[in-house]
């Protein structure tokens, strides 16, 4: 099979996402979600994806692997991150962008979101969080002045929904910690990876002595003077993309009827 070709067993997978969507969405209107993020979250992970269609709603992943927060806010910026027809039907925004950085630090944050440099960069990766809630925040309500919107005349516009996530594990604290404040501070859902991937990084492995970490991935990294698996093995079949999956979709479940 050669590099990026989706194996037979993804193929199948793929054309019963699309059959299951088809017949869902056959005769009414179908929920979308919307993904921005990098290595963890792109699409050859597939707990997005595979959360999706356990909830019968149509995934919109641009997760870009090699990607930070930055990225997100250059093509928010540039109109890129969706078009208007996406937009239009697009019920959450889902953001996993996890480097371990603080995202929180409220010490360069702009009140208005349009005084940020055009383009962003990835200085501060709090002010650039900042730059992409305020964005979309704004852009669900701008839509009640739009006459090309079925949000047009609306209160408030489209309610802008947005679910921040923790990394897939423990490990990463400084960006952990942050994202939690972040979310208290807008009052957002978390998707929490790291409470329930169902092992601590803090623990070694009672057979291995190392992180559990290192036993679902190939690559390493030292991560607070320990060493850590770093990126989880992928496709549809493994197992933490099966549970990631799980957890991203009980917490959808929490906040949105479908």
């Amino acid at each position: 099979m050669k590099p990026g070709e989706r194996s037979p067993y993804e193929k199948i997978n793929l054309l019963i996402l699309i059959v299951l969507l088809s017949v869902f969405c056959k005769g009414q209107e179908c929920s979308t979600i919307l993904l921005a993020g990098a290595s963890f979250a792109s699409p050859n992970n597939r707990w997005f994806e595979m959360g999706c269609t356990s909830l019968g709603i149509k995934p919109l992943n641009r997760a870009v692997g090699g990607e930070n927060i930055s990225h997100t806010a250059v093509r928010m910026q540039k109109g890129e991150l969706y078009t208007f027809e996406e937009f239009e039907e697009i019920d959450a925004f889902v953001i996993m962008h996890v480097h371990e950085k603080d995202v929180y630090n409220p010490e360069n944050l702009k009140d208005n979101y349009l005084d940020y440099p055009d383009p962003m960069d990835n200085t501060d990766y709090a002010a650039c969080f900042d730059y992409v809630i305020k964005r979309y925040i704004a852009d669900c309500y701008n839509l009640k002045d739009n006459p090309d919107s079925k949000y047009y005349g609306s209160k408030f516009g489209k309610p802008a929904i947005i679910l921040l996530c923790t990394h897939w594990n423990d490990s990463r604290i400084i960006y952990n910690t942050a994202i939690r404040k972040l979310a208290e501070k807008w009052g957002f859902p978390v998707v929490e990876f790291d409470k329930n991937i169902g092992f601590s990084t803090h623990r070694n492995h009672p057979v291995t002595g190392k992180s559990f970490s290192l036993l679902y991935t190939d690559d390493q990294q030292m991560m607070h003077d320990r060493v850590e698996g770093w990126h989880p093995h992928s496709g549809d079949h493994v197992y933490i993309q099966q549970r990631m999956a799980a957890i991203f979709a009980d917490t959808v479940r929490k906040i949105l009827l479908f």
